[in-house]
């Protein structure tokens, strides 16, 4: 039976607990696993059976999460870790190697230009930054070292919507795997993989948990690409030493890249998920729908406030007719533009900073995707590191201030937005 999403998003991957029946998921605080006897454990370790050895690869709490997270996208598999920047690294791991580079959209989380511009670099990869307005470029930037294609759903910080089936299609013609950070639309708002996307990552800690208790991150696989079809992927389509000439892509078919991430990936890089926080994600989840309603709704009203407001140059929400990427909400994201956006006051950088310290219902915080309303000024926090210029290209420059928006009465939002730049334009 085909379920629908609020459905999925409580029941998905989750079963009354055998031994106790207990409804909820029980966090399986345990390090080890007792195997039945030793030929089960050569299975295990031969990965000739799928089960539990030890927390840093699986773990009965995150096996829950990792199905509802990938049902809910549409994919065959996922890996759970322990934060979305993990989640970046752990999708490009069996791509990459020394040599090799990834095309990326300008439009970023500061931290994520961070760590392509800069941290990649110390594992020999690269990464060109390119418009993904311009498909032009981003084919032109693709090369026989490129890798990956790498965008956001949509865009931390502006709220920008990416036209992912176009970006998917250079992604093919290449013979590219597609990589979108979903997590400022979430699964329920848009599913990359319905537009051709390869692989999904998320960090959990933003819509998914939903209430600014969890660090996590989570990469889905669409299992749709043929990791065989060229010589590009070897860690994929060649024999694998660790496991006697193992071929991944051979072997596991289309959870190929899932295994490899839990085999290879957690194994030898360590990023986990803790079982607490994938408890603590597992009930967010089940709300997701109910609350990416309130904020898409507020988010609307909270932007339709702030474009009419004298004391505001411009709001970059894609859910106002203004936007240039309005067209693209009813395409990419048909149940709403989320809840993320940024302000440009008139008053510039000084303005963004007195605004922040003057808000009082909003909470200033390196965060999103909270049910409470945040902001903050990205050019001096989130995107620090980064030059005047790719501020400006990432949607974060000096007199842009950041505001994702929560579940609370939009009329109390408004208010404290009102107060606080009367304050701001003194």
């Amino acid at each position: 039976m085909a379920y629908g999403f609020d459905t999925l998003q409580i029941h998905a991957g989750a079963r009354p607990d055998p031994a106790t029946g207990a409804r909820q998921t029980p966090i399986y605080q345990s390090t080890a696993y007792v195997f039945r006897d030793a030929e089960h454990a050569a299975a295990l370790f031969n990965l000739q059976e799928v089960g539990y050895i030890y927390s840093r690869l699986t773990n009965p709490t995150v096996a829950v999460l990792q199905e509802r997270v990938a049902t809910l996208e549409g994919g065959v598999g996922a890996v759970c870790c322990s934060s979305g920047h993990a989640a970046q690294i752990m999708a490009l791991f069996p791509l990459m190697a020394p040599g090799r580079n990834v095309v990326v959209s300008t439009r970023l989380y500061g931290g994520s230009v961070t760590q392509f511009s800069q941290t990649i670099k110390r594992f020999g990869w690269s990464a060109k930054f390119i418009d993904f307005d311009d498909t032009d470029a981003i084919a032109a930037a693709i090369d026989d070292d490129t890798r990956a294609v790498f965008c956001e759903s949509i865009a931390n910080p502006g709220g920008y919507i990416t036209d992912l089936p176009v970006i998917a299609k250079i992604a093919d013609d290449a013979g590219l795997p597609l990589i979108v950070d979903n997590t400022s639309a979430s699964p329920y708002l848009c599913r990359p993989i319905e537009h051709g996307a390869t692989l999904v990552v998320h960090s959990l800690t933003k819509y998914l948990t939903g209430n600014g208790t969890v660090t996590g991150g989570v990469v889905v696989d669409s299992g749709k690409f043929d990791w065989s079809a060229s010589d590009k992927f070897p860690s994929l389509s060649q024999p694998e030493e660790a496991y006697h000439g193992l071929k991944f892509h051979e072997t596991f078919g289309p959870l190929a890249f899932t295994f490899h991430g839990i085999a290879i990936g957690l194994r030898d890089l360590g990023m986990t998920l803790n079982p607490q926080a994938a408890h603590y994600t597992l009930m967010g989840t089940e709300t997701l729908s109910l609350r990416m309603q309130k904020h898409v709704e507020n988010a609307q009203i909270v932007a339709e406030w702030l474009e009419k407001d004298d004391r505001v140059e411009a709001v970059t929400y894609a859910g106002l007719k203004s936007s240039p990427y309005h067209k693209r909400v009813a395409k990419i994201c048909p149940k709403g533009a989320g809840g993320l956006f940024t302000v440009t006051l008139k008053g510039g950088y000084d303005s963004c900073v007195k605004l922040v310290d003057s808000l009082e219902l909003f909470s200033h915080v390196a965060n999103l995707g909270d049910t409470r309303s945040l902001i903050i000024h990205s050019a001096s926090t989130t995107h620090r590191q980064l030059t005047a210029e790719q501020q400006t290209a990432a949607g974060a420059a000096p007199n842009v201030v950041r505001i994702s928006i929560g579940i609370e009465d939009p009329d109390d939002i408004i208010a404290d937005l009102d107060q606080a730049l009367s304050k701001a334009s003194i």
